[in-house]
């Protein structure tokens, strides 16, 4: 592997995977597919399974730091992703019945959503005191996200954190932390499911995750420092920005 200017610019932007999964409990697969098609070269279909591998791994990390804070709840991430891990696994089926452009196209809608989401709904920086929603809701929750985990190769942070504050009655801190415990393991039953359908890069997918846990670990510490709100307005803007350009390059060739 040799050190090109794409590759250096890559690796420093990978730093913003980890960055981000550690401030705000997800956007990690939001910036990674992207970085791994159009700055490192990488084919949309592999990307989709490196991009699994990266935030998982990165997920797990920033799972054990925010865990010593105590903003982990072991039952109620293990609840979630009992049914986001079966969403997961076959959801990596709908990746190949999609041509590349296609499968891009249908990765910045999914952007666009999660950013227009971001911008309208006020977080609230709850204390866990919100009434949960029943046992079904909460596992339904959880296979949809997993699904989405599957198709996209998105760790589906942006989707469930919200659901953890909404449906398992946690507070902000807490579901972020969560989150991350739910990513992983989502990540770890989609990227199984990839695996059957073949290799990928594993060593260009160890050094994006080497920068991207070196992110995650700054992003963790400043979560505790940083009003969520004003990250989270600005990384929507970003998000918003790189699926227009997606949807600019994909969507003639679909048409």
């Amino acid at each position: 592997m040799h050190l090109t200017a794409s590759l250096i610019v890559g690796l420093l932007f990978s730093g913003g995977i980890g960055l981000s999964l550690g401030l705000i409990g997800g956007g990690g697969s939001i910036i990674t597919v992207p970085l791994l098609v159009y700055v490192l070269g990488v084919e949309p279909h592999a990307a989709m399974a490196m991009s699994l591998a990266v935030v998982g791994a990165t997920s797990l990390v920033g799972c054990g730091l925010h865990h010593r804070n105590r903003n982990v709840r072991l039952q109620t991430g293990l609840l979630f992703a009992a049914t986001g891990m079966l969403g997961a696994y076959f959801g990596t089926r709908l990746t190949y019945m999609l041509s590349d452009a296609a499968l891009l196209l249908t990765f910045a809608v999914l952007m666009i959503v999660v950013a227009v989401r971001m911008l309208t709904t006020e977080q609230r920086e709850g204390d866990g005191a919100h009434k949960a929603a029943p046992l079904l809701a909460i596992l339904a929750a959880g296979a949809g996200v997993g699904v989405l985990t599957g198709f996209l190769g998105v760790g589906g942070g942006f989707l469930i954190v919200p659901a953890l504050v909404f449906f398992g009655g946690l507070g902000m801190k807490e579901a972020i932390g969560t989150s991350l415990l739910v990513i992983t393991l989502n990540c770890v039953a989609g990227l199984a499911g990839h695996m059957q359908r073949g290799e990928f890069d594993w060593r260009l997918t160890a050094l994006v995750t080497l920068f991207a846990v070196a992110g995650v670990a700054v992003g963790a510490r400043l979560a505790h420092r940083t009003a969520p709100g004003r990250l989270r307005q600005w990384f929507a803007w970003f998000v918003l920005a790189v699926a227009m350009l997606l949807a600019a390059k994909n969507l003639p060739e679909v048409m």
